[in-house]
């Protein structure tokens, strides 16, 4: 008898009259208003403008829900186009399925297209928003745990997932992966946070790191899960994925390192404009100040001034007359 265990919910879905309300799919609304919110705040602090991450995330958000779609049809296409199954269900998003690979791939493409638009370096973009990204996977991790999916083999742990009976899954008790995930994401991001402000990360490299750190988590979270999956040499496809993709992304970190060290000094060349022209500005209004203060002494100045000559002219006419007094005496 199991003594404690994580609940399932018996549904994924609240209706709020005809409106249907998903879990899988608030919990990726959630993380997306996460990432775009955290990634304007490190952007900010990087020398960008208020508003730049959201206006490229309306292009790396709508290609990132498709990459990450279509990665997982693609690879697990049995599920729609094999005998027996409906392949309308693969634009059914909101049941679940994204690929984060696809989504990644295919989201960077979109902030590549954002960025362009903006003037703004891909790299440095991508290194603002990196633990953003992680913090929203680990928020959309739960959308699975209301869809009762992606769990791994069976358990009898305190921390063990009950799952449900349904046509495609066995009722019991099961590794939560879905939460393993969801906190190593959060290790993730933190990780990226410490090192960017210790190293000084740039040019795409706290982006790299979060990749290959992400990667790491991923391929032994992978290997716990029992869901139909492809395998490749005796290891499910999305394990060769991370390693593949954790060894690109440390590689990349090494080269660039070595060609470009150090950050970049600016991130938004319209931020920086609009700094020099504040600090103009500002260096105008002090020559302005500087200049009435000049003005004000030299005002006080000119009473002061004729004051004194007003005084020397009295002197003057004393002397004048003190020596024509004399004058009058000594001709007498």
């Amino acid at each position: 008898m199991d003594l404690a265990y994580i609940p399932s919910p018996s549904t994924g879905v609240i209706n709020l009259g005809p409106i249907p309300l998903r879990g899988y799919a608030f919990c990726i609304i959630i993380g997306v208003f996460v990432a775009v919110w955290y990634g304007n705040k490190r952007w900010i602090a990087r020398g960008g403008t208020a508003g730049t991450v959201a206006d490229i995330a309306v292009w790396a958000v709508p290609f990132g829900l498709v990459g990450g779609r279509l990665y997982h049809v693609i690879t697990d296409y049995q599920l729609y186009f094999s005998e027996g199954e409906n392949w309308v269900d693969a634009f059914k998003i909101w049941e679940g399925g994204l690929g984060i690979w696809g989504a990644i791939a295919l989201g960077a493409v979109g902030a590549w297209i954002g960025c362009r638009r903006r003037g703004i370096p891909l790299p440095a973009y991508a290194d603002a928003i990196a633990p953003g990204i992680a913090f929203a996977q680990a928020i959309g991790r739960w959308g699975n745990w209301f869809n009762q999916e992606l769990y791994g083999k069976p358990t009898d742990l305190p921390w063990a997932l009950e799952i449900s009976e349904s046509a495609n899954r066995e009722a019991g008790t099961y590794h939560p992966t879905f939460l393993y995930e969801s906190l190593w994401c959060i290790g993730v991001a933190l990780l990226v946070i410490w090192a960017d402000r210790r190293f000084k990360l740039g040019h795409g490299r706290a982006f790299a790191l979060y990749v290959a750190a992400y990667c790491a988590g991923r391929a032994w979270i992978e290997y716990m899960r029992v869901d139909e999956a492809h395998h490749v040499l005796g290891l499910r496809l999305n394990v060769w994925t991370a390693i593949i993709v954790f060894v690109l992304a440390v590689v990349y970190i090494v080269i660039s390192s070595r060609i470009r060290p150090g950050r970049e000094e600016i991130v938004e060349p319209k931020a920086d404009k609009s700094e020099k022209i504040a600090k103009a500005d500002e260096a105008d209004e002090a020559h302005a100040d500087e200049d009435a203060a000049a003005t004000a002494d030299d005002a006080d100045a000119e009473p002061e001034d004729a004051a004194a000559d007003e005084d020397a002219d009295s002197d003057k006419d004393a002397e004048r007359g003190a020596d024509n007094g004399a004058g009058s005496a000594a001709k007498s």
